[in-house]
């Protein structure tokens, strides 16, 4: 292992948090990742970490190396896509990362197709509902719900995502059909929950033009998206769903939206999400190829609700 790479290793380290989490990433033995961070400072003649048992930080030297190893990074990817540029055909490895139901529905359709059509193309896909460093864990593009807080990464737009409240037939003779949001007010609900994400009611705008948001009496919570359809589905809790988590259900009776009248605001917007402006020509094709296979306009989940331009618009 050279310099370069020993400086790569170091970064990712300090990205990482530790020497576990790292070794962890590349599959290897936290020994070798302290086995080489030892050489590189030996090569650079100055330590570079202050460590203990369970922790490190960074000396002055380190802090600036590790500025370094970005920089050098950023200039490395940038000279590796400008080579893939000059390809007539795309080839190499495509790292793609999303939630496990948009890339389970939407992605793996498209990775499919897009191998027949490139088959020069290796393309890896990694479905995770937590939100995950694209930079430092080498991803070329990610597909995420809401536009990311990093400023430094490229998010586009690629698809709206409206909400539904939905719940089974069941529900609805235990409990009746609710006629206005309040009469939801101490029904049980399903919804999501994640570290990063809960949902604790439902926002929608009034006949004035104000904007509410109605508490829920939530019973069940799970951050996975088809588990929450399986309970509404039960008949024991209703949902408010995005639509792209909506398969054949509503088709098929197990599920019906209710309180189609209200306007129900937006969910955050579906993203393509990557690093650099200057994408590689397989990346540029690839996201091409999801927003013709999501719809450029209607996105390609609200073909399977019957009328549903109709629903949650308000009137």
């Amino acid at each position: 292992m050279d310099t370069t790479s020993r400086l790569l290793m170091l970064l990712e380290v300090v990205e990482r948090g530790s020497f576990a989490k790292a070794a962890e990433s590349r599959n290897i033995d936290r020994s070798v990742i302290s086995k080489q961070i030892s050489r590189l400072e030996d090569e650079l003649g100055v330590r570079l970490l202050n460590r203990t048992t369970r922790s490190f930080s960074l000396t002055a030297a380190g802090a600036e190396m590790v500025k370094k190893a970005a920089e050098l990074r950023e200039l490395l990817g940038d000279t590796v896509r400008l080579a893939e540029n000059y390809h007539q055909e795309p080839r190499g490895t495509l790292k793609i990362t999303s939630s496990t139901i948009i890339g389970k529905r939407y992605i793996q359709p498209v990775i499919n197709d897009f191998q027949k059509r490139f088959p020069q193309v290796e393309i890896e896909l990694r479905l995770d509902d937590r939100l995950i460093d694209i930079v430092s864990e080498g991803y070329d593009l990610a597909f995420r719900v809401g536009e990311p807080k990093d400023s430094s990464l490229i998010a586009r737009k690629i698809a709206r995502n409206r909400l539904l409240i939905l719940a089974a037939p069941e529900f609805v003779n235990t409990y009746g059909e609710p006629e206005k949001v309040e009469d939801l007010k101490d029904l049980p609900a399903a919804s999501y929950l994640s570290p990063s994400k809960r949902i604790t009611g439902i926002r929608y705008r009034d006949s004035q033009g104000d904007i509410i948001e109605q508490a829920i009496n939530s019973v069940f919570r799970a951050n996975d998206a088809e588990v929450l359809l399986m309970k509404a589905i039960s008949g024991n809790a209703y949902v408010l769903a995005p639509a792209f988590i909506v398969g054949d259900e509503i088709a098929k009776g197990q599920l019906v939206p209710l309180l189609t009248h209200i306007e129900l605001l937006d969910y955050s917007a579906v993203y393509a999400v990557y690093p650099h402006r200057d994408l590689p020509v397989r990346t540029r094709l690839f996201f091409d190829a999801m927003r013709e296979y999501i719809g450029k306009d209607i996105p390609i989940w609200e073909a399977n609700i019957a009328n549903f331009a109709q629903l949650y618009q308000g009137r």
